[in-house]
């Protein structure tokens, strides 16, 4: 990363810790969960046994992943199939096996908000599959938007796994789907999980695991602050909570504070005054069913194509096309 890049996430980081915390109530977001630790400690939350989604996710790629890869296209002249928030990759490899098996005409170009997971995904990528084309780009979902329309002339297959536009509120996901929609041309494709609603026990556990790996995750917002902002929390004076409303679908997380307490942030010259049991809001994850997507997808301007989902009907991939 070079150091323009470097000043613009601290800078964002800066303004936004700033926002949350003198707000009321107070929030973070929790796109600033993830650093190199961050995205180790959600490596470890991935394989937890009480994290059924990317299993469901998995599955379902590896179920389906003929009929998703024959559903992008069958144009000779291929197509740039571009993902947001990719992570470490694990379950989009899964397609671009089969894709590279397939012969099929395509690039493929990660996208992600932290440079470590981009630039581990991309050498992992040139080991493991060196006749992929793939170029990887470092950004926020809202600032790489932009730059879909000038990749390529060619058919675009838009990916979002992992159901993170759960992290968004229904008015901010339709925001999102219609800049996207707004990004495609007519024969472009969306094709994005969504989390759906289950036994909500199931839900509050995938958050808030025995082991403390999920707590410990949320936290490291907390600890980012500290190093970055020279702060000074004491994570340990800070619980993590979750909640899980089954009527609107929305599981919250939370960081509590168990006393009366005052936080430095001496990058900002700010300080931050909780009282006993006064929350900080750090994610949203929101799940699901048939109705709901098909409500946001219209009120975006798209249409459900297809759908595919695991056996249990945990999880489910949606293809969407424009109206």
């Amino acid at each position: 990363m070079n150091s323009n890049q470097q000043n613009i996430i601290v800078s964002s980081l800066a303004k936004e810790v700033h926002e949350g915390l003198t707000a009321f109530p107070k929030y973070l977001s929790s796109k600033f969960f993830y650093d190199k630790k961050g995205d180790a400690l959600f490596q470890k939350i991935m394989a937890l046994p009480e994290y059924y989604l990317t299993n469901a996710e998995h599955t379902i790629l590896t179920t389906h992943s003929t009929d998703i890869i024959n559903s992008f296209s069958k144009n000779p002249d291929g197509f740039d199939l571009i993902e947001l928030g990719a992570g470490d990759g694990k379950k989009t490899k899964v397609l671009l096996k089969e894709l590279l098996k397939s012969n099929k005409e395509f690039a493929y170009h990660p996208i992600d908000i932290s440079e470590n997971a981009v630039e581990g995904l991309v050498n992992s990528l040139h080991e493991e599959l060196p006749n992929l084309q793939v170029q990887g780009q470092i950004g926020e979902y809202f600032e790489v938007l932009d730059r879909l329309q000038s990749l390529s002339s060619r058919k675009k297959i838009i990916m979002v796994l992992g159901s993170n536009i759960g992290n968004l509120k229904h008015p901010r996901a339709i925001e999102f789907l219609k800049r996207l929609n707004n990004c495609m041309n007519d024969d472009d494709l969306l094709f994005m999980g969504f989390d759906q609603k289950k036994n909500p026990q199931m839900v509050l556990d995938a958050y808030n695991d025995k082991t403390g790996v999920t707590a410990a995750f949320n936290k490291n917002i907390l600890t980012r602050i500290n190093k970055e902002l020279n702060g000074n929390f004491n994570l340990d004076a800070f619980n993590h909570w979750e909640t899980y409303d089954p009527e609107s679908g929305t599981a919250k997380s939370y960081l509590v504070s168990t006393k009366k307490q005052t936080v430095s942030i001496n990058e900002l010259e700010l300080e931050v005054h909780f009282k006993a049991w006064e929350s900080i809001h750090t994610e949203i994850s929101q799940k699901y069913d048939d109705e709901i997507v098909a409500w946001l997808a219209s009120e975006s301007g798209l249409q459900i194509s297809e759908s595919f989902s695991d056996e249990q009907m945990l999880y489910k991939n949606y293809i969407f096309s424009k109206k």
